[in-house]
């Protein structure tokens, strides 16, 4: 049986779309690879492309679009409400079929090294593919974000794992690693002061003694004057969707603040809303063999 890797590469673009389009069209060009999302935030400056494949295939595409974000964009340039340290910010693995997490790993370092290589962009390992403890968070290695790292990448704490110790003149660096599925989920609240949507992000994140499996900032989306939780799913099972919404809600009300839409970027697993349903619908007995599609 075919194996299936799915690959989210995140690039710091999200206003430009014949960029956008240059990118992705990279990952069209393999024929091995299937393309199953790309969405791009203007207010975040960022596009989470998703596609899946065989590891070859995968790691070829993803180098591809790596390849040409670096061409295209210009970090000195680029401002957006999102972390990011790079052009292609950051490249997860995630078995998804007769796949493991094992080769994942080995399929990230495969790419990791070879963006050093061929294109002198330093490279950080993140999550499974952590070289060291450190560098298992993503925030972690993000620290100070771009302006930060290309002041402390000499320091020895803070050297790539792979490449030169210095940042690439237009793309920065690039963050590579092995995860399970994340699912990344925005809550915009019915008011412009970004501090409650801090506070909030504060109340969940598992940083600041929240909810396991949760990363959570608060941040403001200048376009629409809105507020928004903008929130990490590292495991739904662990933490679901309906939780976290219902402590938001219920936290937006202390500051007579209302919850006017929320949005999934990317894809998620059907497992998360249908566990969602399930709560808000008061279902008894429910199984997933009831969804008609399952049973097509």
């Amino acid at each position: 049986m075919t194996k299936l890797i799915e690959c989210v590469p995140n690039f710091s673009e999200g206003r430009r779309p014949e960029v956008i389009e240059a990118i992705v069209g990279e990952v069209r060009k393999v024929a091995g690879v299937s393309l199953l999302d790309v969405k791009p935030d203007a207010s975040h400056n960022r596009t989470v492309v998703t596609f899946v494949g065989s590891p070859g295939d995968v790691k070829k595409a993803a180098f591809a679009a790596c390849a040409k974000a670096a061409e295209l964009i210009d970090m000195e340039k680029h401002t957006g409400e999102h972390p990011r340290i790079g052009a292609t910010d950051v490249i997860p693995f995630i078995p998804v079929k007769e796949a493991t997490m094992e080769e994942c790993v080995a399929l990230a370092d495969e790419l990791g090294q070879e963006i050093a290589e061929k294109l002198a962009i330093p490279v950080y390992m993140y999550e499974a593919a952590a070289k060291t403890p450190a560098r298992k968070n993503l925030p972690d290695i993000r620290k100070g974000q771009y302006e930060g790292l290309k002041e402390e990448i000499g320091k020895p704490e803070r050297r790539p794992d792979y490449g030169p110790a210095r940042m690439h003149p237009t793309a920065g660096a690039t963050v590579v690693g092995a995860r399970q599925f994340l699912i990344a989920y925005n809550i915009n609240l019915g008011t412009s002061d970004v501090g409650i949507a801090k506070k909030i992000a504060n109340c969940i994140r598992e940083a600041k003694g929240g909810y396991r499996y949760v990363r959570a900032m608060g941040v403001m989306i200048e376009d629409r004057q809105v507020a928004q939780v903008t929130i990490n799913m590292l495991d739904y099972t662990g933490t679901p969707l309906f939780r976290v919404f219902e402590t938001v809600k219920s936290e937006a009300a202390r500051y007579g603040v209302n919850i006017i839409g929320s949005e999934i970027v990317g894809l998620l697993p059907m497992q998360a809303l249908l566990d969602t349903a399930e709560f808000y619908l008061r279902l008894e007995g429910f199984s997933r063999k009831q969804v008609l599609e399952d049973n097509l």
